[in-house]
Order: structure tokens, then C-alpha cells, then sequence
């Protein structure tokens, strides 16, 4: 089975007026984990690699490990490179099979950012790649994306990004964060301003970054076994849930597998002191994120 067209994951989830969860993954097990459990249930997945993640694992071995995540499972599966920070960056995951790819210019004035996206756009053409764009900035810390606070998406601005630029799709700023640590208190995302984007561009799908929940029980399991993972508060699912009849199509989730996977280790080690074989530990871990991946799916997807 080969890597599915990320546009026509996107046109699934328009058609059923759903969502199609991206998931971060830079190591085997949560490759393994997350399709797992999208094969379990029967739905489609975006996986996301970031910079970090291909510097980490190589872009040869993780290509391989999705390319093997592929052969074993029924579902389609695309393959998406997460905040591509350059043209070159950009134009190598094409290069090397990616079906779609981010590029992030919000950091940069407008006309820049315009400039920037509109190159990768016209690169991703020739080879029938979906580009994502980004306008706006989300606040938070994910890898080298560091921004203190939000500016949220101006519809206007919006509009004229996608006719300028020709992305496929546009990750917008809402009140959404990067990280564990989104919010000192209840996060009030402005779906006033999602609702606008939607009317001034109702034919492109809508992306959210900085979509994990940080689920309490996980931080509280890490917490518990040693861990130092204070004040961390995220988005409820059923909060997220709400930005899909808005136009959302695609919703980003990284560090909650992040979470999921280190509670289970930290766990593991504490109640099993005198194990080290890597395979005790990651298979726990890797079960628990497949679990979590089953609930993200049934909120966002069916």
C-alpha cells in the first residue's frame, strides 16, 4: 500500500464534515502505536515529522519506519512535514515522498511570509504536493516554534494569503497553543474569528496547531513518578470539537502522545526498578499512546 494524497484525506473529512487528526511521531513505537490503533478503528491519518523529529530519527529512517507502518495496516495514511522552517527544508521532504508539506512563515512580515509560501507552492506543484500555509502566530514552545503570545489570524489577511499564495490548506490562530504549558487558566478560544476565516475562504480546509488536550491523568502519572510537569493545561477535546463545523479539516496533536508515552515509562521504572530491557518499558508506553490515539480519533474523525 502506498502513501495516500494528504488533499484527498482533507476532501474526507470535508465530505463527512469531520476532521482528520495529524499526529507527531519520531520514533518506532509511536509510528507503531498510532497506526495501530487509526487501522483498529478504520480511519484515515495524517503522521507529522518535524524538523526536530528528522534530526533526531534521520529523514532515511523515518521514511522507512512509515514506509513499513504502511505495509502492515488497511487505512490510508499520508505523510506531512510539520512547520518547515525553510524552502530547502521544504523542497527535500518532497524530494523524498512526503505528500504534503508545511511551511511556516508566520514569524516573518506578511509580504515575506507571502513570498516564502508562494516559492514552496510553486516547487509543490510540479510534483502535485499539498502546501500548507500559516498566518497568524500560536503561542508556546514545540521545537524551535517559540512564540510568547498570540496574534490571532485577520480574516482579510487570510483570504488574500490563499489567493496570493495558492496553499492547499491554512493553519490560523485562534487562542490554541503549542506545548504542555498553554494556559495559566481556562483557554477561551475565539471561534468568532474561525467563523469569519470560514466565510471569507469556504473551500480551503483550516488547520489547528497546538491542539493536545494534556490530559490530567497523564500529567499527574508523571508527577507521581517523579516527574516535574507543573501548571501544564491544555484544550478539552469537546472544546476542540467545536471548531470542525467551522472549517476545520485537519487538527494537529503532538504532545499528548509526548505525555502519554513518558507517564507510562516514568511508571514503569518506578514500579520496576530492577528492569532495562528497552522492550519491558516501551510496550506499556507504546499501548497506552495507541489507547489515546482511539479516543482523539472517535472525537475528531467519526
Amino acid at each position: 500500500m502506498k502513501l495516500t494524497p494528504t488533499k484527498q484525506l482533507l476532501d474526507w473529512a470535508k465530505k463527512r464534515n469531520r476532521a482528520v487528526c495529524a499526529f507527531n511521531v519520531n520514533n518506532m513505537e509511536l509510528i507503531q502505536a498510532v497506526t495501530s490503533a487509526a487501522d483498529e478503528l478504520g480511519i484515515p491519518i495524517i503522521l507529522q515529522v518535524s524538523k526536530g523529529a528528522r534530526n533526531y530519527a534521520s529523514p532515511v529512517f523515518l521514511r522507512k519506519l512509515v514506509e513499513a507502518a504502511v505495509d502492515t495496516v488497511k487505512i490510508p495514511i499520508a505523510l506531512h512535514l510539520d512547520h518547515g522552517d525553510s524552502f530547502e527544508l521544504c523542497k527535500d521532504a518532497i524530494d523524498s515522498g512526503f505528500t504534503s508539506v508545511m511551511i511556516d512563515g508566520s514569524h516573518l512580515p506578511f509580504e515575506e511570509n507571502v513570498a516564502l509560501t508562494k516559492k514552496v507552492v510553486e516547487y509543490a506543484k510540479t510534483k502535485k504536493i499539498l502546501v500548507e500555509g500559516e498566518l497568524g502566530q500560536i503561542s508556546g514552545i514545540e521545537e524551535h516554534v517559540q512564540n510568547e503570545k498570540s496574534h490571532y489570524t485577520d480574516p482579510n489577511q487570510a483570504r488574500e494569503f490563499v489567493k496570493r499564495t495558492g496553499v492547499g490548506s491554512l493553519a490560523v490562530s485562534i487562542g490554541t497553543a503549542h506545548g504542555a504549558f498553554k494556559y495559566k487558566s481556562e483557554p477561551n478560544l475565539r471561534f468568532d474569528i474561525l467563523a469569519e476565516i470560514q466565510k471569507k475562504l469556504p473551500h480551503t480546509p483550516l488547520v489547528l496547531h497546538g491542539a493536545s488536550s494534556v490530559t490530567a491523568a497523564d500529567v499527574e502519572t508523571i508527577n507521581n513518578h517523579g516527574g516535574k510537569i507543573i501548571n501544564a493545561l491544555g484544550v478539552s477535546e469537546k472544546i476542540l470539537a467545536k471548531a470542525i463545523p467551522l472549517g476545520v479539516r485537519k487538527i494537529n496533536i503532538d504532545s499528548d502522545l509526548r505525555l502519554a508515552f513518558t507517564a507510562k515509562i516514568r511508571e514503569y521504572f518506578d514500579q520496576n526498578p530492577e528492569h532495562f530491557d528497552p522492550r519491558q518499558y516501551l510496550s506499556p508506553a507504546r499501548s497506552h499512546v495507541n489507547e489515546l490515539v482511539k479516543k482523539k480519533l472517535q472525537f475528531f474523525s467519526v
